[in-house]
């Protein structure tokens, strides 16, 4: 049954196989059949993009999921919306579930914001609207110049705590830095839980001693200033002995966050719980990026089960690890998809959800 007006038009922009299980299933969701392109390599490493329908006058939704090659993924993206504009299509809407570059959204050092670089090279190829899901920083929102629509996959995570852990009334939900704290927060009321803190942990490569304008030196240096501007010191931070800030023991502690990258941090907030009594450990994030030996981590660590959505293909660890298990969010992406298509409210999609989920 076809649950939408006609004129839409639905790709799937990357040849990973999980990408287009993906748009298979939305597309299914949404009784439309999927578009028909060829997205390839050429000898040279050159990505070509081949639409092999007609797109004109047409409300085009390109779905993308990011693949260990997140720089082919761009370009792939980004060509096939340019193709599409260049098509006559009406609107393009990008689904970009993972947003790719989305932790370097900050100015560090001498570097740059790659985030709002992605944005505008998204917006210049011809985007008319995005659909992302759990942006690292919901600021990134601000590097548009077209609409975003930031979904959430918390009501996802939460059901299946409800559904899946028998006991979870006996669970904490737990922050493994105090910058997730919020995350942990959102969770623990709506599940009516108790909240854990861990605090002291070693601090990673998005904290502020890696910045140096936030860790002034401790020594004067005033040759570079001008001697009535002497510029008062700071006290250096230093982190204090690991300490977790709530009841964990006899509990099963639940971590939340938004990524699972390297997962050094989650083994050692694992570890740490395990010590304080916590007799069952799971750790629930929206994106599973999961690169290089995180499985084989995850499989030798006090991790109990590692529960993430499927924004991102991570079919190869879950062979590699029986404890990573998935959420499938393809049922809000094609709802977004239908209301966005049928000019209708996408409120209700956001119905209950609190900025800090």
């Amino acid at each position: 049954m076809n649950y939408t007006k006609g004129g839409l038009v639905i790709f799937t922009a990357n040849s990973h196989p999980s990408s287009r299980e993906l748009g298979k299933r939305i597309s299914e969701r949404l009784g439309v059949e999927l578009g028909k392109v060829q997205v390839y390599q050429e000898a040279n490493r050159e990505t070509r993009v081949q639409i092999q329908e007609s797109v004109r006058g047409k409300d085009v939704f390109v779905i993308q999921t990011v693949s260990k090659d997140v720089n082919t993924t761009i370009m792939e993206m980004l060509i096939m919306v340019y193709a599409c504009r260049t098509s006559c299509a009406r609107s393009i809407t990008g689904v970009l579930p993972y947003f790719p570059y989305s932790k370097q959204c900050k100015m560090r050092k001498r570097g740059s914001i790659v985030s709002k670089l992605i944005a505008s090279m998204m917006c210049k190829a011809g985007l008319t609207h995005l659909i992302t899901m759990d942006l690292h920083q919901k600021e990134i929102q601000g590097f548009f110049n077209i609409p975003v629509d930031n979904l959430r996959a918390s009501p996802f995570l939460l059901q299946y705590i409800q559904e899946e852990i028998p006991d979870y009334r006996n669970a904490v939900i737990v922050a493994k830095s105090p910058s997730s704290a919020k995350r942990a927060q959102s969770f623990a009321e709506r599940l009516r839980l108790g909240i854990a803190v861990i605090h002291g942990e070693a601090q990673d490569a998005e904290s502020d001693q890696v910045d140096g304008r936030h860790s002034p030196p401790t020594v004067k240096t005033t040759g570079a200033i001008h001697p009535s501007m002497e510029i008062p010191l700071l006290i250096p931070k230093e982190k204090p002995p690991i300490t977790v800030v709530g009841d964990v023991g006899g509990r099963i502690a639940i971590i939340v966050d938004d990524i699972i990258d390297d997962v050094d941090s989650f083994v050692a907030a694992a570890e740490t719980l395990k010590e304080r009594g916590a007799y069952k450990i799971f750790v629930m994030a929206t994106h599973g990026i999961l690169s290089s030996d995180a499985p084989r981590f995850i499989e030798e660590s006090a991790i109990d089960e590692v529960v993430v959505t499927n924004t991102i293909p991570h079919e190869l660890q879950k062979l590699q690890c029986p404890k990573i298990k998935t959420v499938d969010i393809s049922m809000i992406l094609s709802e977004a998809i239908r209301r966005i298509h049928n000019g209708e409210s996408m409120s209700y999609l956001f119905r209950n959800i609190g900025v800090d989920d």
